[in-house]
């Protein structure tokens, strides 16, 4: 099997479920004993921070953006092929017959593969779910997250007043909860 491009680029990498992190490490320990640094450039497990929204305390995790998957930079040649294919943990590439294929500029930009972590809030609600009004005015009114503004630790949920009368209501997340 003889690849002939001289490019580095992204390619995915199907792994065991929380396999994800020592896949890494080995492929990138493997890349450096080999000096294959040129070759296999650039081996990572995408992740995020997520601050959690609990009790008015917030706590920063790390999480996977894409389980199961570790994301790598390389240029496929037979050796460099067979070094990440056979590295344990590895179930193969993801594409056809486990052909490796690359992925896409776009999907690059998209995914923010060349961009520093980003930041996500979590506050256990989303936009689009159905939440219950705690406290204030409004207590006990059941109602529809529109839009969260992770910063201020604000959502904007839409309730129905006197039957059919929309109104949207900025609350603090703390004041909602959501419901099944």
């Amino acid at each position: 099997m003889i690849f002939l491009s001289n490019q580095a680029q992204w390619y995915v990498v199907h792994t065991y479920s929380g396999h994800e992190n020592k896949v890494m490490a080995t492929i990138d320990k493997a890349r450096k004993n080999r000096g294959m640094e040129d070759i296999i450039q650039k081996v990572m497990v995408p992740m995020e921070e997520v601050v959690e929204v609990k009790d008015g305390k917030e706590k920063v995790k790390q999480r996977k953006i894409f389980p199961g998957y570790c994301l790598v930079k390389m240029i496929v040649t037979d050796e460099s092929w067979y070094v990440v294919r056979n590295t344990k943990g590895v179930t193969g590439f993801v594409g056809p017959n486990s052909k490796p294929v690359p992925l896409t500029q776009e999907e690059v930009d998209n995914m923010g593969l060349e961009k520093e972590m980003r930041q996500v809030y979590s506050f256990g609600v989303e936009v689009g779910d159905k939440v219950e009004i705690l406290t204030g005015a409004f207590m006990e009114f059941v109602g529809t997250v529109t839009e969260i503004e992770p910063k201020e630790g604000i959502a904007k949920v839409q309730i129905f007043m006197f039957g059919d009368r929309e109104t949207i209501l900025d609350l603090e997340i703390s004041q909602i909860k959501k419901v099944d």
